[in-house]
């Protein structure tokens, strides 16, 4: 049986502590609840850590978060010799904040990578401090100042980024909003989640269950740290905060 979780950071990814009924907990000890500010691994961006506050004040250290047998089934998974809480417990949930804005602030480092690259995605992985996609593309034609330098203007132009979802028909109808090539979004719920930048979306639009920070402004100073050649037509471009180091 699979549960359904309530993922509330679909919503609000800047919902840092909400409160949780315990639906049950697993034969791993893995933690499922009725709602969660947690994200859970996916889309090449990795879970939440944080902690869990119980009734008594006592916290339970929760080192992962994850899907189960369903991508509406999330796992909280705890650290080594954490105690468990019981099914219909209450708890408080809190995100380590500091880290996931990072990988906010990241992932939408990514989204805009994909605007100034724009050719098919072959992977992808988001991480607090280097991030990197990979691109179908013989010849990179590139260099790590001219991406860095274009990168910087869609930040520095603070567009806004928000969601809204379409219906399975018009992505069919729209296929070139998928920019993964092997990775096709979830389908069967009917709708579909876009994460969009842009007043009216007229930077980019493409789908995906991350999460994001409001504004690209919010991203800060970021830079290419390097242009790997991964293949005879496949090039990984490494996302770094800060400003490009001088040659």
């Amino acid at each position: 049986m699979a549960y359904m979780t309530n993922a509330v950071f679909r919503d609000d990814a800047y919902l840092t502590e909400v409160d949780a009924t315990v639906l049950a907990v697993n034969d791993r000890g893995g933690i499922i609840l009725d709602r969660t500010n947690f994200y859970a691994t996916s889309g090449g961006q990795p879970g939440d850590t944080g902690f869990l506050t119980r009734g008594d004040g006592s916290r339970i250290a929760i080192a992962a978060t994850v899907t189960g047998e369903t991508k509406n089934e999330i796992i909280h998974v705890p650290a080594i010799d954490q105690p468990l809480p019981e099914p219909g417990e209450k708890l408080a949930l809190s995100i380590d904040w500091p880290r996931r804005h990072l990988l906010m602030r990241m992932h939408t480092a990514c989204h805009l990578l994909s605007v100034v690259c724009p050719f098919p995605i072959t992977g992808a992985a988001v991480a607090e401090d280097d991030s990197r996609v990979d691109f179908d593309l013989p010849d990179a034609g590139f260099t790590k100042e001219e991406v860095t330098a274009r990168l910087m203007e869609l930040v520095a132009a603070d567009h806004p980024v928000f969601t809204r979802l379409i219906t399975e028909e018009e992505l069919a109808a729209n296929p070139g909003l998928v920019k993964s090539k092997n990775v096709r979004p979830p389908v069967g719920t009917g709708q579909i989640r876009l994460v969009c930048i842009g007043e009216n979306a007229l930077i980019d639009s493409q789908p995906c269950g991350g999460t994001h920070v409001r504004a690209t402004g919010e991203i800060g100073e970021i830079h290419i740290g390097k242009i790997e050649k991964k293949g005879r037509e496949n090039r990984r471009f490494r996302i770094r905060f800060g400003a490009l180091p001088a040659q």
